[in-house]
């Protein structure tokens, strides 16, 4: 039996802006929803309302994609559209953190 893989992508951008991270979240639905083998997927900006001491607000925008298994992740790692989303995104990013897990 093979097991999901969630893949988490957390990024900080170098423009904080309300509008450079409603651009971030429309090229994740552009360019990396459209793949076969996601049985899930949302992207969205950080909830910045909720302040407890165990929140994480060291990130801007996050993806969450669980892939039916680690063959479908590994195509969508490859892939021309996940490919072309690095290069039309990566000169905003200050740091991306990444948080693979089988589920």
């Amino acid at each position: 039996m093979s097991k999901n893989l969630a893949h988490m992508v957390y990024f900080k951008l170098k423009d904080t802006s309300k509008s450079a991270s409603d651009k971030l979240v429309a090229d994740c639905l552009k360019y990396l929803k459209p793949h076969e083998g996601i049985i899930y997927f949302s992207a969205g900006i950080l909830a910045r309302e909720l302040k407890r001491d165990v929140n994480d607000h060291n990130f801007d925008v996050a993806l969450h994609v669980v892939f039916k298994d680690l063959a479908a992740h590994d195509v969508y790692q490859e892939s021309a559209p996940h490919n072309e989303f690095i290069a039309q995104n990566k000169e905003n990013w200050e740091k991306v953190r990444v948080f693979d897990s089988h589920v």
